[in-house]
C-alpha cells in the first residue's frame, strides 16, 4: 500500500463545553429582554453624569502626564482611561466619545508610541471628549463633531500608521 493510499481515521474530541454548559441553552425570554430594557431606559438618565465622571477621570491622567510625561506610568494610566471611554461612550450614548477614545487609546496604546508622539495631540482628544459632553454632541451626524473626530484620526494615522 502506497502513502497515498493509506486509510485515514478521522477522530472527532468530544464536545466538552457541551457537557460543562449542560446541553442546549434556552431560547431568550421576551420577558425577561423587556425588562432588562425597561430597567435600562430607567438608567440612562444617569449616563451623562456617569460619563462626565469617566471624562473627570481621563482629565485627571492627562493632567498626570503633564506633570510626569507620557511615558510611565502615567501614560498607562492615560491609555487604561481612555480605553475604558471607548467602551463607555456607546454605551452611555455618546458614540462620538468612543470614536475620540478609540483614537486616542490607538494613538498612546503602547510606551513605543506614547515616546514618539506630542502630548498636545492626547490632549486635544482630551478636549474634543470633554467638548462633546458639553456641547451634547453625541454622534458623527454633527458635522462640527465629525470633522473634529477625522481631524483627528488623519493626524493619529499619520503618526502611527492605519490601524490593523
Amino acid at each position: 500500500m502506497s502513502q497515498r493510499e493509506k486509510p485515514i481515521e478521522i477522530i472527532n474530541p468530544p464536545n466538552m463545553l457541551r457537557v460543562k454548559v449542560g446541553g442546549r441553552i434556552p431560547a431568550a425570554d421576551p420577558d425577561a429582554i423587556a425588562r432588562a430594557e425597561k430597567a435600562l431606559d430607567q438608567l440612562s438618565v444617569e449616563f451623562g453624569a456617569w460619563l462626565g465622571q469617566e471624562v473627570e477621570k481621563l482629565e485627571a491622567a492627562l493632567g498626570r502626564t503633564k506633570a510626569e510625561g507620557l511615558e510611565g506610568e502615567a501614560g498607562d494610566a492615560l491609555f487604561t482611561v481612555a480605553h475604558d471611554l471607548r467602551g463607555l461612550g456607546s454605551t452611555y450614548q455618546f458614540p462620538l466619545v468612543t470614536r475620540i477614545a478609540a483614537s486616542l487609546a490607538r494613538l498612546i496604546e503602547t510606551p513605543e508610541k506614547r515616546a514618539a508622539i506630542p502630548l498636545s495631540l492626547a490632549e486635544a482628544h482630551v478636549h474634543s471628549i470633554r467638548a462633546a459632553l458639553n456641547q451634547n454632541i453625541r454622534t458623527d451626524d454633527d458635522a462640527v463633531g465629525r470633522q473634529l473626530a477625522e481631524e483627528l484620526e488623519t493626524r493619529v494615522v499619520a503618526l502611527v500608521g492605519e490601524p490593523t
